[in-house]
C-alpha cells in the first residue's frame, strides 16, 4: 500500500508538507531527506509516515540523506520550543538540523616527516643532527623533529627539498578523546564529598531524571562536584552536555577538566567551523564522543545517549536567546533532560529567582556548598559612600579605593577595579555647540573606544572614526567624553600606578578570544598587578593571587525599569566580589556606591544573601511577577515609524484580554531604532494559571495581518526589556 510522509521543512513554516514515498523507499520518523520544494531541491526531517488508500498527486520524496536521524526526544524537543515560543515549527527545527557544508573549508591537513634513507647531496653538521634523530624511521612533526635535533626549520625544510626527509599526510586528530572517569583526581573536602553523593543519589531516587540546584558560595568548588556527576554517567555509559554561557573565554574550565579526566572535553560553540565541525556533531550521534562542553547552541546537538546535561552559571542572561526563535537555553535543557529521562544539574553560587522559586515549591531538588574549598574565608566587603569620599575632579577612583589598591601592592598582591562598561566612555559631545554622537542605525549614543580611535554602537556594531573636530560645529579640541569606561579607568590607573603592570580585560578588544584566554592566564600565573576588567571576569575564573577587587560603580542597573534589574545586580556584585581570596590569602572587596542603604548594596555587604532572595521573592509575589506571573513581549518593529505605531496599536485595539491578563503599550522602546528598524512594544501580564501560549495565538489570529516590512517578534519570557 503506497505510503505517504509528513516532512518537516526547517524554514520559518508551521506545518508539515505531505509527500509521497517511493516504492522500494522505506522511511521512518526522524529520517532526514531530500524533497522538492517549489522549483528546487531542500531538505527536512520525516515527522510521521501513513498508508493511503489510493493513489495521489503528490510530489515524491526524491531519497533519504546520509545523515544520523533526529531521535525521538528531539523531536519532541522541537514541538515543545515551538509550541512554548510560539516561533515556526520549522524555525525550530533549524536550530536542530544541521547538514554537512559542501563549501565549509576542509580541516588543515596535518603533515609529519621521516627519513627516505637516501643521503643529502651537500651534508652539514645541522642536518647530520636531524638525520641522526629521525633514523629510527619513526613519523614525527617538522617543528618537533627540528626542536629535538636543536636546529632551524630551514634545516629541516631544506632536507626535504634534498630527498632526504619526505612529507606524511597524517590522519586528522580526533574531535575528543574519551575522558577516563577513573583518572587520579585531587581528593574532594568533607563537603564537596558529601554534596556529590547528594548530587549523584537524586537521580537515581528520581528514576534516573529531574532538576538539581547544585548552589555553593563563590570558591566552594562546585565544578570539581559536578565533575563527579559526570563521571558517574561516562562510566554507566552514558554522554554528559555542559553549558556554559561564554565557551570562547572557558581555556582555564577545560585545563580544569583534563586535570580531572585525563583529556579535554569536546568544545561546541560558533568558533568551531567547517569539516571539523560535522565530525564532531558525527561523533555526538553515533555516542563516540562522550562529553561536550558548549554554548546554549549545544543543547540541540543529536546524543545518542544522552545521560546528564549541566548548565553552569544557570543564572546568566546570556543563555537567552534574542534573535530568530525566543528561548532560554536554561529552561530548555530541563525540557530536553525530562524528555531524554535523564538528570539536569544547575549550577550557581546566585541562582535565579526562578530556580529558587523551584526548590520551595519541591519541583527541583537542592544541593548546597555553604563554604568554600580548604576552609577559606569569604571576602570581607564594605561600601564606600561616594557622597562622603568624592574622587578628584575628572577621575572615578575614590580616595578610599586608591589608597587600598596601594595597600594591596605593596604586600604583592593583585587587585581588580571592576566596571560593567566596556570602552573608554559611553557618550561623546562637543562642549561649543552640545552635539552628541549618536549611532546613524540605532537610538543610542556612540561608546568611545580610545584604543580603536573609533566611535562605535553596542547594538549594531557600526563604527566610525573618532574626529578631530566636531562634525556638527566645525571647532577642534571640544569633544568631550562623558563617563567612565574600562580604557578610561585603565587610563587613569596607569597615572596613579605608573610602575605597576596593568590588564584591561574586556571582550570587544582586538585579539578576541584567543587574546582573552591569554590574558586570564596571565593574570592566574599573577604576571599583572592590576586587573581592570567588565563582567567577563566576574564568571566563574580562579584568580589565586587576587585578593582585593574594587566595584567602582556599584549602582549601575539599579534605577532601570527592568524587574529584574535588583537581582541581576546583585547576582553580579555578588559574583565579581567573590574573585578576591580564593588563594591562599584572604581576600577583601571595596564596593562604591551613592547608595549603601540600597537593599541589594545592603544585602551584599551584610553577606545574608537568604535575606535578598527572601525579600525579592516576596516583592515578585506581591506584584505577580514571574515566576509567580507570566509575562511576554510582543515587538513591533518596521523601516517607517509611523507603520510600527500603527500596526502596534491595531494589535491593542484586537487584544480582548480576558480575565487574569493584562495588556500594556503599545509603547515605543527604550530602544526605539536598532538597526535602522522602529520599534514598539508591548507587554502582556498574566496570572500563572493562565494558558498564556492559547491567548497569544487566538489574538494574533484576531490582529491585524502583518503587511510590508513590519514584523512582530514574540518573547515569551522575556529577559530584556529594552
Amino acid at each position: 500500500m503506497p505510503h505517504v510522509a509528513e516532512i518537516l521543512i526547517p524554514l520559518a513554516i508551521d506545518t508539515a508538507y505531505s509527500y509521497a514515498v517511493p516504492a522500494g523507499l522505506a522511511l521512518a520518523a526522524g529520517d532526514v531527506v531530500q524533497v522538492p520544494l517549489g522549483p528546487r531541491e531542500t531538505v527536512g526531517v520525516v515527522w510521521g509516515v501513513a498508508e493511503t488508500a489510493g493513489g495521489s498527486n503528490l510530489r515524491p520524496v526524491t531519497g533519504r540523506l546520509g545523515v544520523a536521524p533526529l531521535s525521538e526526544p528531539l523531536r519532541r524537543l522541537v514541538d515543545w520550543i515551538a509550541r512554548y515560543t510560539l516561533a515556526p515549527k520549522g524555525s525550530a527545527l533549524a536550530m536542530v538540523l544541521r547538514l554537512p557544508d559542501e563549501a565549509a573549508a576542509a580541516e588543515v591537513v596535518r603533515v609529519g616527516v621521516r627519513t627516505t634513507g637516501k643521503l643529502p647531496a651537500r651534508p652539514t653538521k645541522a642536518r647530520d643532527k636531524v638525520l641522526a634523530v629521525a633514523a629510527d624511521g619513526e613519523i614525527r612533526g617538522k617543528s618537533g623533529l627540528a626542536k629535538t635535533a636543536e636546529v632551524s626549520l630551514s634545516v629541516v625544510d631544506g632536507l626535504i627539498d634534498d630527498g632526504a626527509l619526505e612529507t606524511v599526510a597524517l590522519a586528522p586528530e580526533p574531535v575528543a578523546l574519551p575522558p577516563d572517569p577513573e583518572f587520579p583526581r585531587v581528593p574532594l573536602s568533607e563537603a564537596q564529598a558529601a554534596a556529590v553523593a547528594d548530587l549523584v543519589a537524586a537521580p537515581a531516587e528520581a528514576g534516573g531524571s529531574g532538576a538539581v540546584l547544585l548552589e555553593g558560595v563563590t570558591g566552594s568548588g562546585k565544578t570539581e562536584v559536578y565533575f563527579e556527576a559526570v563521571a558517574e554517567c561516562v562510566r554507566s555509559g552514558g554522554q554528559a552536555l555542559i553549558l556554559m554561557p561564554e565557551i570562547a573565554l572557558t581555556a582555564q574550565f577545560l585545563d580544569r577538566f583534563a586535570q580531572r579526566f585525563g583529556v579535554r572535553p569536546a568544545a561546541w560553540h560558533s568558533g568551531i567551523g567547517g569539516r571539523r565541525r560535522e565530525r564532531l556533531r558525527a561523533g555526538v550521534a553515533a555516542g563516540e564522543v562522550r562529553v561536550v562542553v558548549g554554548a546554549r547552541s549545544a543543547l540541540f546537538l543529536p546524543f545518542r545517549k544522552l545521560g546528564l546535561i549541566v548548565v553552569d552559571e544557570e543564572h546568566e542572561s546570556a543563555y537567552k536567546q534574542e534573535d530568530g526563535v525566543h528561548y532560554h537555553a536554561r529552561d530548555m535543557a530541563v525540557v530536553r533532560a525530562k524528555l531524554e529521562g535523564c538528570p539536569v544539574v544547575l549550577a550557581s553560587a546566585t541562582p535565579s529567582i526562578e530556580t529558587r522559586v523551584n526548590v520551595e515549591r519541591g519541583r527541583y531538588r537542592r544541593v548546597r556548598l555553604p563554604e568554600r574549598f580548604g576552609g577559606r574565608r569569604l571576602p570581607d566587603i564594605q561600601a564606600i559612600d561616594m557622597r562622603l569620599d568624592k574622587p578628584e575632579r575628572g577621575r572615578f577612583l575614590s580616595p578610599p579605593m586608591i589608597n587600598a589598591v596601594k595597600a594591596n601592592l605593596a604586600a604583592g598582591e593583585q587587585a581588580l577595579l571592576f566596571l560593567n562598561r566596556r570602552g573608554y566612555a559611553p557618550l561623546t559631545l562637543c562642549r561649543a555647540c552640545g552635539h552628541r554622537y549618536q549611532c546613524r542605525n540605532c537610538s543610542t549614543w556612540l561608546v568611545e573606544h580610545r584604543f580603536r580611535k573609533a566611535l562605535v554602537c553596542h547594538q549594531c556594531g557600526y563604527s566610525e572614526r573618532r574626529p578631530d573636530a566636531c562634525t556638527e560645529c566645525g571647532t577642534f579640541d571640544n569633544l568631550t567624553p562623558c563617563g567612565p569606561g574600562v580604557e578610561r579607568i585603565a587610563e587613569e590607573a596607569a597615572e596613579l600606578f605608573p610602575d605597576r603592570r596593568i590588564i584591561v580585560l574586556s571582550s570587544d578588544f582586538p585579539g578576541g578570544a584567543e587574546r582573552l584566554r591569554m590574558e586570564l592566564e596571565a593574570v592566574a600565573a599573577g604576571e599583572c598587578d592590576i586587573v581592570i576588567g567588565t563582567q567577563l571576569v566576574a564568571k566563574g575564573h580562579n584568580f589565586p593571587h587576587l585578593t582585593l577587587v574594587g566595584v567602582l560603580d556599584a549602582d549601575i542597573g539599579l534605577t532601570s525599569g527592568d524587574p529584574r534589574a535588583a537581582e541581576r545586580t546583585f547576582q553580579l556584585l555578588q559574583q565579581v566580589t567573590g574573585r578576591a581570596g580564593r588563594g591562599e590569602r584572604p581576600g577583601r572587596a571595596l564596593v562604591q556606591t551613592y547608595q549603601p542603604e540600597h537593599p541589594v548594596i545592603a544585602a551584599l555587604l551584610s553577606g545574608d544573601s537568604e535575606r535578598f532572595y527572601e525579600e525579592e521573592i516576596a516583592a515578585r509575589e506581591a506584584a505577580g511577577l514571574p515566576p509567580f506571573g507570566r509575562l511576554a513581549a510582543l515587538i513591533v518593529s518596521a523601516n517607517d515609524r509611523a507603520a510600527a505605531e500603527a500596526h502596534g496599536q491595531a494589535l491593542a485595539r484586537a487584544a480582548e484580554p480576558p480575565d487574569g491578563v493584562m495588556v500594556l503599550g503599545p509603547a515605543e522602546a527604550p530602544l526605539a531604532l536598532v538597526r535602522g528598524r522602529y520599534r514598539f512594544r508591548l507587554l502582556v501580564k498574566t496570572e500563572r494559571n493562565v494558558d498564556l501560549q492559547s491567548y497569544l495565538r487566538d489574538w494574533l489570529a484576531r490582529g491585524p495581518k502583518v503587511r510590508g516590512n513590519v514584523r512582530v517578534a514574540i518573547d515569551v519570557d522575556p529577559q530584556s526589556f529594552l
